[in-house]
């Protein structure tokens, strides 16, 4: 080892420092699981496994590294979200790339594919259509689980629609979705209209514009407000996709949408006002009613089956 080697070595930070560091001045911001978003991101930016943190805390960290972690924390103590900053989020089963112009998954949205998968996992060759696809972290979860599926998402976000592509792409399931730029439900075709739809799902803006001053910063100003409010009660959205929706599911097909706290009587009273039966509520991990779901009926004459 040269002199000079032995001299960037003494200098070096170490894995410990850093965290040392961040985990202060994220605690002093006031930010929330302060350690936990240090080690994800010096993990990142260092390249190293977290565990390896807390294993070799003396290990030394290459300066180019160490101006990309706080850089990473600088960007962190102004509320961006952890999952902004690495440019992905992991959900379900995939981790999926996020832009600006799409919503940053949430663990609770999970339930609109697990009771997905519990209703279509025997059927064959089933087709979903997702309104408000964001970056297609549903429909593309809830594709890649079944066999044989298909399925199109809308949103009217050309970014988002860029997004979802590029994760489809991603996730080798390009040759099974399609991604379109639509105005609710105005780029689906005649013949999508007439051969319909084994399932439709959304999570659509549902806050209410009343609400949103009460949200985090991590979601109030790195979300995009168009997929978070209506800018009115939260239920502008379900009064237009209960319509949609009815139009293009397919006979003994389903819906599901996500829906805010404590909106799920007055969104199951609109499932049934556009002529869905057998609404459903499925709960998120935190005993929330996170979704609301309903059949279409399949009628033959003198008889309609659910």
């Amino acid at each position: 080892m040269t002199a000079d080697n032995a001299s960037t070595k003494d200098n070096a930070l170490t894995l410990g420092a850093l965290m040392a560091e961040a985990v202060g001045a994220l605690r002093d911001a006031g930010i929330e699981n302060a350690r936990m978003d240090a080690r994800i991101l010096l993990s990142d930016a260092a390249g190293v496994d977290g565990s390896r943190i807390a294993a070799w805390p003396e290990d030394a960290v290459v300066a180019d590294a160490v101006a990309k972690f706080r850089d990473m924390v600088a960007r962190r103590l102004r509320h961006e979200p952890v999952s902004r900053i690495l440019g992905q989020r992991d959900f379900w089963r995939h981790s999926f790339r996020l832009s600006p112009e799409t919503l940053d998954p949430r663990p609770d949205s999970e339930t609109i594919v697990e009771l997905a998968l519990d209703w279509l996992e025997d059927a064959d060759a089933p087709t979903v259509l997702d309104f408000g696809t964001g970056t297609g972290c549903l429909l593309l979860s809830i594709i890649g689980d079944l066999q044989n599926a298909s399925g199109l998402g809308v949103d009217i976000s050309e970014g988002a629609v860029a997004c979802a592509s590029e994760n489809a792409q991603r996730l080798d399931l390009a040759d099974q979705v399609e991604f379109r730029v639509s105005d609710w439900d105005s780029a689906i075709t005649d013949g999508e209209r007439q051969t319909g739809f084994d399932l439709v799902v959304s999570n659509p803006p549902y806050i209410t514009q009343a609400d949103m001053e009460t949200l985090s910063p991590e979601v109030r100003e790195y979300d995009p407000r168009l997929a978070l409010t209506d800018e009115d009660d939260g239920l502008g959205a379900y009064r237009i996709l209960s319509q949609v929706a009815f139009s293009l599911v397919k006979p003994a097909g389903f819906v599901i949408f996500e829906i805010g706290q404590g909106q799920e009587e007055d969104v199951a009273r609109l499932l049934v006002e556009a002529g869905f039966v057998g609404v459903e509520y499925r709960e998120d991990l935190g005993g929330i009613v996170r979704c609301v779901a309903a059949k279409k009926t399949r009628c033959s004459v003198g008889r309609c089956v659910i």
